[in-house]
């Protein structure tokens, strides 16, 4: 009965993908077609930069007079007692601080150009964690979780919102890390597969030698055998749910197959970025061998946005964690993310995106104000910044606060099942409600924490 009443997408023979004019049956055969959230909602997508390792606070948004002034001197009041290795005593940033823009915000400088898109950004300064180890916290930044395997918030997105482009995955990871949870923290888990996040290269490839999965060979074989290659397997596959019952996994794969072949007509033209103005192309730092990488990262996110992918994370891995050589190496990697990150704000105001794009930007923890190895910092999940543009948060504002030395997070502080609720708030979802049942319990990614943090909504 299970089999003959159509459980599975499979057993629709895949309707929504043979023609668009298939109506309702399309909406519900296929698990990707774009769906109206049930609350108001103020973002579309999300574009997510994520600063791998660990950025420090103390150096570049939080800044702390009191760490300069007290420079050497031990901490007044004590470590937490879970850390990475021993410290020492205070240690100040190598940086100055100005004020910007007309918020009057404090941004080191490190990040002269993002300095100057400060009115557009909401800076969460009161971030905290349950975790001081790379892969449990990378996990519970993206996941939720730092113990189990759950699914990644991009695919709780795409599960909650499927995409508006049926050419191209709902979710996309570019150029991700391949440590500290690896495809853990882009996969689906229990969810179904085809919410899963489609890996772009990864953290050891170039950006511009990334390429779309399926697409390098595509012209090996013309595109009629290619058709009656997947025809024949998908004849096959259905074959095998008809004998055995809906099978999630090999209805993914069907899925799967079926958006490779689409992909083909749509990747080739939206990596090739040759048709952006020489302009644009130093705008997000292209020219320049510094920046190229991450800005062609930043530049792709903004053409996936703009053609309806729901969730588009950029990785800057694995840079950020600097136990020692703090000065040297936190140069080097904002001079690398600076400019490209500015310009991806600049190019989405100016072409009407910002508004309904939430840029989220971020490290799986801080670091420490004490020194570590006289010339670094240890992880910090205890207090440090993120921020939000765009999307319906309040631009210009620094929100909450760590304590005079910039350890623990002390005011209005935001866990990251917080910022997780806010996120799908401003996306239309209440996050106690986006929930998937499996093994006889509904899950969600906020688990069973999580507040929306209403004081940054516009």
């Amino acid at each position: 009965m299970l089999r003959m009443s159509a459980c599975g997408f499979g057993s629709l023979a895949l309707a929504s993908l043979m023609g668009e004019s298939n109506g309702a049956l399309a909406a519900n055969a296929n698990p990707l077609a774009p769906k109206a959230p049930p609350l108001p909602a103020k973002a579309k997508r999300v574009i997510f930069l994520f600063m791998h390792g660990g950025p420090s606070q103390v150096d570049t948004f939080d800044y702390k007079p009191l760490l300069e002034r007290d420079h050497g001197k031990p901490l007044p009041f004590s470590k937490p007692r879970v850390f990475s290795s021993a410290t020492g005593n205070l240690l100040k940033s190598p940086w100055s601080f100005k004020q910007y823009g007309e918020s009057g915000a404090w941004v080191s400088e490190l990040f002269p150009h993002l300095a100057q898109r400060v009115d557009d950004l909401c800076l969460i300064k009161s971030m905290y964690g349950s975790n001081s180890r790379h892969g449990a916290a990378l996990l519970e930044l993206h996941t939720g979780s730092d113990t189990f395997v759950r699914p990644s918030m991009g695919a709780w997105i795409t599960y909650g919102l499927g995409t508006e482009n049926q050419n191209l995955p709902g979710f996309i990871t570019i150029c991700p890390t391949l440590t500290h949870g690896g495809a853990t923290s882009w996969g689906s888990a229990f969810l179904p597969a085809e919410y899963q996040g489609t890996a772009i290269g990864n953290a050891g490839i170039p950006s511009d030698k990334a390429q779309v999965p399926f697409i390098a060979n595509a012209d090996n074989l013309p595109r009629n055998l290619q058709r009656q290659e997947l025809d024949f397997a998908r004849e096959m596959n259905l074959a095998q749910l008809e004998a055995t019952g809906p099978d999630p996994v090999l209805e993914a794969r069907i899925n799967s197959f079926e958006l490779a072949f689409r992909l083909q007509s749509a990747a080739p033209e939206l990596q090739d970025v040759s048709d952006e103005s020489e302009a644009t192309q130093k705008l997000y730092g292209l020219d320049d061998p510094m920046t190229r990488n991450f800005g062609r990262q930043c530049l792709m996110a903004r053409r996936f946005a703009e053609r309806g992918v729901r969730f588009v994370q950029c990785t800057h891995s694995y840079k950020w964690d600097q136990h020692d050589n703090l000065q040297a190496d936190h140069s080097r990697n904002a001079k690398e993310v600076d400019k490209p990150i500015a310009g991806l704000l600049q190019d989405l105001k100016a072409r009407g995106l910002l508004d309904d794009t939430l840029v989220l930007w971020g490290g799986e923890f801080g670091r420490t104000p004490v020194a570590q190895g006289g010339n670094g910092r240890d992880h910090n999940p205890q207090g440090y910044t993120m921020w939000m543009a765009g999307g319906g948060v309040k631009a210009g504002l620094s929100y909450g606060a760590t304590d005079d030395y910039g350890y623990y997070a002390v005011e209005n502080k935001v866990h990251l099942h917080d910022l997780h609720a806010t996120m799908l708030h401003l996306l239309g979802f209440d996050h106690t409600r986006l929930t998937y049942r499996y093994s006889g319990r509904d899950f969600r990614l906020t688990d069973v924490h999580g507040s929306v943090v209403h004081d940054i909504l516009a």
